[in-house]
């Protein structure tokens, strides 16, 4: 087990040099965020990224299908590159430790934000402030669309959960009863 986990961090590390070396590290992490977060949320796309009887010519013309026009070709080509590497499979732990670099790289701390509804701009400066000052840690937030939220955010940050959704707060209610 240690050995794939030193896989994924040799991915990721190779990630944030490519990223960095082509001047768009920030995009970059953006648009695999993204794409890390459909891959693991769409079966289908998960069965055609892994499955070794499509050639891989096919499963890297999914990624661009997918990619393509939505993203920097630095993040499509790299996605590419992950496919094509057979690591589909561990798409989203590379990804996930990729964009953790890369905000380690600019000494932030990442913070995942599940909502039911786009945010904006400002929301998500306004929450990346208050998250900060409720962590004490300078932070970048990634939001991620997620309908069980119903409303309300929540946000991790490293080991630390605040749950400031609606259902959390129903339960709340109850407990109180």
């Amino acid at each position: 087990m240690a050995n794939a986990g030193k896989k994924v961090s040799a991915y990721a590390q190779a990630l944030l040099e490519v990223a960095r070396a082509e001047g768009h590290l920030a995009g970059t992490e953006d648009d695999l965020f993204r794409f890390a977060r459909t891959f693991e949320s769409n079966e289908k796309l998960q069965s055609a990224l892994t499955d070794p009887g499509l050639p891989i010519d096919r499963r890297i013309a999914v990624v661009e299908e997918l990619m393509g026009g939505k993203a920097l070709a630095t993040s499509v080509a790299l996605a590419s590159m992950l496919v094509a590497a057979g690591q589909a499979s561990d798409l989203p732990a590379i990804i996930n430790q990729f964009v953790e670099l890369a905000a380690s790289a600019r000494e932030r701390e990442l913070a995942e934000v599940r909502t039911a509804i786009a945010l904006t701009d400002d929301q998500i400066s306004r929450l990346a402030t208050a998250l900060g000052k409720a962590t004490g840690k300078s932070v970048e937030v990634k939001v991620i669309i997620d309908p069980e939220v119903l409303g309300g955010v929540v946000a991790r940050v490293g080991d630390t959960v605040i749950d400031g959704t609606v259902r959390h707060r129903l339960a709340q209610l109850k407990g109180q009863q």
